[in-house]
């Protein structure tokens, strides 16, 4: 089984704030520093540092090059991506002092996707791999489309949540991994249990991981549910947090583990994301997040 990710890769420049800027003011920020980012490269990352093998796929300018080698230093396959003519994607990220965070994208390459070159990716899997989608690339109900002809099994992550999400059709995801954000825009219902129900009753196929901030997450498909709390860490910058749930998420998967353990691992891996700055670098490796899941039970 291959994992293949078709996904986005930006530039980041974060700014660190007080408050998020207003309408109409202007405001000084403590710092700023340029880091590698993009929901894709971001999940690329953590599925490689939670131990699975995983390709990458997408677009990048002349100046991302940097974000091609990150992403090879942590030993994600890069082979299928390619170099384009124009701007790599970019984000515009400010994060308070709460560690929170709001995020202005700019698409670049990574909406120059086109039919050929998926077809061009896709021709290297086959039936059983898993392939991770977010929306933040250009062409990915194609993706759907030839992905699902090819009996691939696809997790997706509709963020940002938009009217390109209108168009796929999710009776062919396997996975589909939001926040309450997101649900509530796919199915107009806000308490997290009538978002479940709502697309569980739509897609009867679907295995839901819906993500609830500070009150942990749910996991439920049409014979099981479980619940996870979240591991209580002081928060410094929340920007990779739920990229970093979803590729440990996908890893536990594609090495056939128990629900409830891989919950509690990307829970655990997500914990230790927001304890620190930046995106891609913020992201831990499985043998701290055992080390750490392991200190905290044993504090229970």
């Amino acid at each position: 089984m291959k994992i293949l990710n078709f996904g986005s890769l930006n530039i980041d420049r974060v700014y660190n704030v007080d408050e998020f800027v207003k309408p109409g003011e202007t405001i000084s920020s403590k710092n700023m520093g340029i880091f590698a980012g993009g929901k894709g490269l971001n999940q690329s990352v953590a599925v490689a540092k939670a131990g699975a093998e995983i390709y990458h796929a997408g677009m990048i300018g002349k100046e991302g090059q940097f974000l091609k080698e990150l992403l090879e230093d942590n030993n994600v396959n890069t082979s299928l991506l390619k170099t384009v003519e124009g701007e790599t994607g970019h984000a515009v990220i400010q994060v308070n002092r709460n560690g929170q965070n709001c995020i202005l994208l700019y698409s670049g390459a990574n909406h120059k996707i086109d039919e050929a070159y998926v077809d061009y990716v896709l021709q290297n899997f086959e039936e059983g791999d898993i392939l991770i989608l977010q929306n933040e690339i250009s062409c990915l109900d194609y993706i759907v489309k030839k992905a699902y002809d090819k009996k691939m099994k696809i997790a997706l992550n509709p963020s940002p949540i938009n009217e390109n999400i209108e168009k796929i059709e999710l009776g062919k995801i396997e996975w589909l991994i939001l926040n309450e954000i997101e649900g509530e825009a796919l199915t107009g219902e806000k308490h997290p249990d009538r978002i479940v129900s709502c697309l569980l009753n739509r897609f009867s196929n679907l295995k839901i991981v819906l993500t609830l901030g500070d009150k942990g997450s749910v996991y439920k498909d049409a014979k099981e549910s479980v619940k996870q709390s979240v591991y209580k860490v002081k928060a410094v910058d929340t920007t990779a947090a739920g990229d970093t749930f979803t590729g440990y998420f996908i890893a536990g998967i594609s090495k056939s583990e128990d629900i409830k353990d891989i919950l509690k691992t990307a829970s655990m891996a997500a914990a230790i994301s927001v304890s620190r700055k930046g995106a891609a670098n913020s992201i831990p490796n499985i043998s701290q997040v055992d080390e750490k899941r392991d200190t905290m039970e044993e504090n229970i």
